[in-house]
């Protein structure tokens, strides 16, 4: 068989993979929306008063999201800027590659029995938001930590000799460079991140709880989405109750989407205001 055959075939191959993994993911969202939509309305999303409304657990996974984005990521882009720019492989910083990859294997249960203990019994901040984002940065710093680390390394090397040679310092390279040429690993890491804070469910029941409050801070205890979805489904008796929770998965879907666009805008503002 001629290289070129060989070749058309294993491209021929990769395409319907891409395929499939495609027709999937549009199936899956075209199920879930056209079994939900009909249910969701102003008061279904807005109405904090409302029995079967969101509006409360839209609130509880806005303030999970944003608190532990806040805490993960500038603690996971600095230890990647340390790990690829200032460290050498020592045993200390190969002691603190082999933490990370730890803390990327620990289930999710471990940790939220962990910031059950810890930061709500120990710390006394009950089952609260911030408990819960707290428990979750440190789920997500692997996550951010490698995927950033990735996008530094991809950075070639004449880009740091460059800035050097023209008299810019270690920091100044970094910040004006090396950060903006990083950017879109950055912005992959929080999305990967985001999408995990929003999926969990065992951490989050232990640490932020369950209840259908609005809450005014981060100190009080909420229901995320997801937590919100289980125990629709889980109680659901007639096909009215599994409306409402097809109707919640397509507002987690639709958050999730915003979330990442949102991410994308403001990470193309930065980029933007870097190159001026």
């Amino acid at each position: 068989m001629k290289q070129k055959t060989k070749d058309g075939i294993l491209y021929g191959i990769m395409i319907l993979a891409t395929g499939i993994i495609l027709a999937t993911l549009l199936w899956i969202l075209f199920y879930i929306v056209s079994n939900g939509i009909g249910s969701i309305n102003f008061a279904f999303i807005f109405s904090p008063g409302t029995e079967k409304g969101i509006f409360a657990m839209i609130v509880t996974t806005a303030w999970l999201v944003a608190v532990s984005l806040a805490i993960a990521l500038p603690v996971g882009i600095i230890t990647a800027l340390f790990l690829n720019e200032y460290s050498k492989n020592t045993r200390p910083v190969r002691f603190l590659r082999l933490a990370i990859e730890t803390l990327a294997g620990i289930p999710s249960i471990l940790y939220g029995l962990f910031g059950l203990l810890f930061f709500s019994r120990i710390m006394g901040l009950g089952q609260s938001i911030l408990s819960g984002a707290l428990t979750l940065s440190i789920m997500i710093l692997p996550v951010i930590i490698r995927t950033t680390e990735e996008s530094l390394k991809a950075i070639p090397v004449s880009f740091r000799e460059g800035s050097l040679a023209l008299g810019a310092t270690k920091w100044q390279t970094i910040y004006h460079v090396i950060i903006p040429a990083s950017l879109p690993g950055i912005l992959t890491a929080s999305i990967l991140a985001v999408g995990r804070v929003v999926g969990e469910a065992a951490p989050v029941l232990l640490t932020v709880g369950i209840a259908k409050n609005l809450p005014s801070s981060i100190f009080q205890s909420g229901r995320t989405l997801t937590i919100h979805l289980y125990y629709l489904t889980k109680e659901a008796i007639h096909q009215d109750d599994f409306q409402i929770a097809f109707a919640t998965a397509t507002i987690l879907v639709i958050f999730v989407i915003l979330v990442n666009a949102s991410t994308r805008f403001i990470a193309s503002r930065f980029t933007a205001k870097l190159e001026q």
